[in-house]
């Protein structure tokens, strides 16, 4: 069983027309060998935007993405199939959060994709949440819950890759009070969360909530 802990980065939405695009997909691949829970494994790719092609400056300022990273990225399809192999048949995908999910959602969709392989995943900013028994609207952001248990952020913030790994790094130390669900992809389902992340999700129904929250929103 391999738990994927992945993150995306997503160009920056400024306007209501603007559609987010994801640019880098991060992922860290856990296992559990001899009753332990360990980093076996990591995935980063660059992912060349189609509709907006060319990269704003809100974009590179906020992920510290650059034009040259993703100009000889392969697309979304290119790119997603070998995400896919590396993640292997027997899996959970788990993120911070669900904006994520939607935004893996949205793209398969415009590309036609298949999306029956986004199955068995997990909310682990939910799961966190019900660990400290707190309400849903007391979830936590992923440099808090870093801090709540004392593990020192590495890397660099909203870069996929840095944040994949620190996710999975609160993944391993708490997997054994997390009860995971097993769950098949379905288009009826509906988030009924939040959306957290700024910027990316302007289109998004959800986006005007986050300026609500005390905590300041984390963008993945």
């Amino acid at each position: 069983m391999n738990y994927i802990i992945y993150d995306l980065e997503m160009t920056v939405c400024r306007k209501k027309d603007q559609i987010s695009e994801i640019i880098e997909i991060g992922a860290a691949k856990v296992t559990k060998q001899d009753g332990t829970f360990a980093i076996t494994d990591t995935f980063q790719a660059f992912v060349q935007p189609v509709k907006s092609p060319v990269l704003t400056k809100s974009t590179t300022d906020f992920t510290g993405i650059t034009q040259e990273d993703v100009r000889s990225a392969g697309k979304f399809p290119e790119v997603i199939a070998q995400f896919l192999k590396w993640i292997g048949d027997d899996y959970y995908l788990c993120s911070w959060g669900p904006d994520d999910k939607l935004q893996f959602i949205r793209e398969c969709r415009s590309h036609k994709l298949n999306m029956t392989w986004i199955r068995n995943h997990n909310n682990l900013q939910r799961l966190l949440t019900a660990i400290r028994k707190q309400e849903k609207h007391q979830q936590m952001g992923l440099k808090a819950a870093l801090e709540w248990l004392e593990i020192p952020f590495a890397g660099s913030h909203h870069r996929a890759m840095d944040d994949a790994v620190n996710t999975a790094h609160i993944f391993v130390r708490l997997a054994d009070q997390m009860k995971l669900e097993r769950n098949e992809f379905s288009e009826e389902k509906r988030e009924d969360e939040v959306v957290y992340k700024t910027g990316h999700f302007a289109n998004n129904p959800f986006g005007n909530l986050a300026d609500l929250l005390e905590e300041e929103p984390y963008a993945g």
